[in-house]
């Protein structure tokens, strides 16, 4: 696998998507390691996290083997110009951007552009997205996810905001391709206090939890 190249592979392992955002350089220095050694292997950082450009460069040199290293909050093709150059090898959007989503086509980059309504979750597929952000997913819940996916069976949905440690596997049985989450994975409690081996039980809760239900579906 080339540095830069996002694997499928590696993602399905576990179709969570880390999310960090506003972090410091020496705080992202200390998840990383931790979140790979926990089982993880798909972490975003956001662009509107300062030195975020580094921080994806940083990320991607170090772990790219080992971690889908993406680039979150990307809102136009400058932005996106920015993240691959440093090394993107997904791009997640809070929006629908056609400009966007087929540049990221055509260079065979993942996109998963963040979308509300059925229309904007079609649209954003026909565009080309690889998987849909649901965004926010925090009040919609669960029952959104299903009433989407009874029509629009064909759509990958990648719900973000809302999931945590209690409902992940549900909002996997009602259809989701892939989740994102930040503050349910990286918790402040463990962060703001430098306990990085309590960070990483708390993180082998979540691939555990995934482990069993992968197993009980075989």
């Amino acid at each position: 696998m080339k540095e830069h190249e996002f694997s499928w592979e590696l993602f399905e392992k576990l179709p969570i998507i880390g999310i960090l955002r506003n972090y410091t350089r020496d705080e992202i220095n200390n998840i990383l390691p931790v979140y790979q050694e926990a089982g993880f292997f798909n972490i975003e950082i956001t662009m509107n996290t300062p030195g975020a450009v580094e921080l994806i460069r940083h990320a991607s040199k170090n772990y790219g083997g080992v971690l889908n290293v993406g680039a979150g909050t990307v809102c136009n093709t400058k932005e996106l110009e920015s993240a691959l150059k440093a090394g993107a090898q997904f791009i997640v959007s809070p929006v629908v951007d056609e400009d966007l989503i087929q540049d990221c086509v055509e260079r065979k980059i993942p996109v998963f552009p963040g979308a509300f309504t059925p229309t904007e979750i079609y649209q954003a597929w026909t565009f080309g997205a690889s998987m849909v952000k649901v965004f926010p997913a925090t009040k919609l819940g669960l029952t959104y996810i299903k009433e989407v996916k009874a029509p629009l069976d064909q759509i990958k949905l990648l719900p973000t905001g809302g999931v945590n440690l209690d409902n992940f596997i549900e909002f996997l049985e009602a259809g989701s391709s892939g989740l994102g989450m930040g503050g349910q994975l990286f918790k402040k409690e463990f962060i703001q206090k430098n306990d990085w081996d309590g960070l990483k039980n708390y993180l082998q809760q979540f691939v555990a939890i995934y482990s069993d239900y992968k197993s009980q579906q075989k």
